[in-house]
């Protein structure tokens, strides 16, 4: 394996609810390299959304250690995260979050608003690369209400991939897709991790699980099991199983 990109040692999280403490994590140690492609996994509960807003600088844990690529987190304050958020991450959701009036092609471009050394020729450039390397090249100027589900989720795969990070962290990405817009979606997470791209999601969906080359299960805010996937699926083949008709969410 290459570097190792993320490394969290004894990560706990406690969160304070009145007299009440809930404890999130309880004692996590985790090492993802350089290229794998990672499935969380867990219950409601599990820990698993927690453990992903850690990984994504979005929180920070009461006890432990995270680094990210090299860099401990933990040391920086919040600007310092908030840049290195932006420069070494991109973030999938369920729900797209993309801005409703503005086009694809400007909703890809929002990340590198808040690089100051990227240009707008450049950005331009770099958002229209991404929309192409995810299959939407002729939906650039579209707005988000005239895509359909597996296509927006496209344009925020293109805009995780612009700033070209050293992780992509999804949740639950393909949670409120149909079954053959999903395999769609993880077909081209496994078309980008072929290319290198290190792939970390949270998914409920055992099957979508399947995808990934290794899953790591939640349980009580602890590890329960790690292990490779030994029976993957491998999306281009589900997608030919399915019929052509799977094709029409993406023209």
């Amino acid at each position: 394996m290459n570097n190792i990109v993320i490394e969290t040692n004894n990560l706990r999280k406690d969160y304070h609810i009145g007299e009440v403490t809930v404890h999130a994590l309880r004692g996590v140690d985790m090492k993802i390299h350089e290229g794998e492609f990672v499935a969380i996994m867990g219950a409601s509960g599990s820990g698993k959304s927690t453990m992903l807003n850690i990984l994504g600088c979005l929180d920070k844990p009461s006890v432990g250690s995270y680094c990210l690529d090299g860099v401990d987190v933990n040391t920086m304050n919040r600007d310092e995260t908030a840049r290195l958020r932006n420069r070494k991450l991109g973030f999938v959701f369920q729900s797209y979050n993309l801005l409703a009036r503005t086009t694809a092609l400007e909703n890809v471009e929002l990340p590198l608003f808040y690089n100051g050394k990227i240009k707008a020729r450049e950005r331009k450039e770099r958002a229209v690369k991404a929309l192409e390397d995810v299959g939407l090249a002729d939906r650039m100027h579209h707005m988000p209400n005239q895509l359909s589900g597996g296509q927006q989720q496209r344009v925020a795969i293109a805009r995780s991939l612009v700033n070209d990070p050293v992780l992509i962290l999804a949740d639950e990405p393909t949670g409120n897709l149909d079954t053959r817009t999903s395999f769609g979606i993880m077909e081209l997470f496994q078309e980008l991790n072929s290319k290198g791209r290190t792939i970390v999601y949270v998914t409920h969906e055992p099957d979508i699980a399947r995808f990934a080359t290794r899953n790591v299960i939640f349980r009580d805010g602890k590890i329960q099991k790690e292990s490779q996937v030994a029976d993957r699926y491998f999306a281009t083949e589900m997608l030919k199983n399915l019929g052509p008709e799977i094709e029409e969410d993406f023209d």
